[in-house]
């Protein structure tokens, strides 16, 4: 009967047992969506919200990272993300955003820190019982909730697509007039973010991982799309960055009178959203679990 229970007692997870798998690598891809002014769904923006979300403009992202777990409950994570961006205003029958005509798309690369806080299903109970002594799936399948946020930092380059099809980097034309007098000081390229996420995660035999990721980021810029502020003069433009930034700058189909014009008073319409944006990601990844390894006793060997 002693025997019985020693065998049962050690098929048991003990209380400490998280403390050997602290260590994870991982490796996601799946999708990214764009957040801001240009594009969205067939209706007036909802101010970067998921309900403007248009699922057309879905892009790939892919993830390298590593997790540390401090606590049961509590993980740090560092993770290295690579995604594109898009944005086409010609995608939404909204009447002025597909009037306005503008579009971009951008490869982003992000570097994350993250804190997570969650529930884990690993069992501590020391408990003994003979219908799950005799249950593999006990111990060799647990799951993990958690949730997360942190601080980032992501680098940027928006393209727009010119008439012939051919894209151009966007930054060097100014196309807001950045810069020049009277507008805006040309924006910045790296730029710090926020994460917001959840993740569901399965685990096998300790060390394997298969994980479901749902992330968005609040930016600290307007100008992932290029877009921001207000038309800037035309004339003024193409004689400080040519013909092509007066051509990207406004592209507009001319369907609504005077949209991209200054108004009677002379204050120039508005080309963007006063916004920061953001965007989303969902991931599948798989993880692989490092045990930490017992320390060899010395041996004391006998000088005779």
């Amino acid at each position: 009967m002693c025997c019985f229970y020693s065998i049962v007692g050690q098929s048991f997870i003990r209380p400490n047992e998280w403390k050997k798998y602290k260590k994870e690598v991982f490796f996601s891809i799946g999708t990214s969506n764009f957040l801001g002014d240009l594009g969205g769904r067939d209706q007036v923006g909802k101010d970067f919200s998921p309900a403007d979300l248009d699922l057309g403009m879905t892009r790939t992202a892919m993830s390298g990272g590593f997790r540390y777990k401090i606590q049961k409950w509590f993980n740090v994570t560092g993770t290295l993300n690579y995604l594109i961006l898009r944005g086409d205003d010609a995608e939404t029958f909204e009447t002025y955003r597909n009037n306005r005509n503008l579009n971009f798309k951008s490869n982003v690369f992000e570097l994350l820190a993250r804190t997570e806080f969650g529930y884990s299903s690993v069992r501590s109970t020391r408990r003994y019982s003979i219908k799950k002594s005799l249950s593999s799936r006990v111990h060799k399948r647990t799951w993990e909730l958690f949730g997360y946020t942190g601080i980032g930092v992501f680098y940027f380059n928006p393209k727009g697509k010119m008439p012939d099809g051919k894209y151009t980097k966007l930054y060097k034309l100014h196309t807001e007039g950045q810069g020049l007098p009277g507008g805006p000081t040309q924006y910045k390229r790296v730029v710090a973010c926020i994460p917001f996420g959840v993740y569901y995660k399965i685990i096998w035999d300790k060390k394997w991982s298969l994980s479901f990721d749902a992330c968005w980021r609040k930016t600290f810029t307007d100008y992932i799309d290029d877009v921001g502020g207000k038309y800037y003069d035309p004339i003024a433009l193409q004689n400080a960055y040519g013909a092509l930034a007066v051509q990207m700058a406004d592209p507009s189909k001319g369907d609504i009178a005077g949209a991209t014009k200054p108004d009677g008073a002379g204050v120039a319409a508005q080309r963007g959203d006063l916004q920061k944006d953001s965007y989303f990601t969902f991931q599948i990844g798989v993880g692989y679990i490092f045990k930490k390894q017992k320390r060899k006793k010395a041996r004391l060997r006998s000088k005779f």
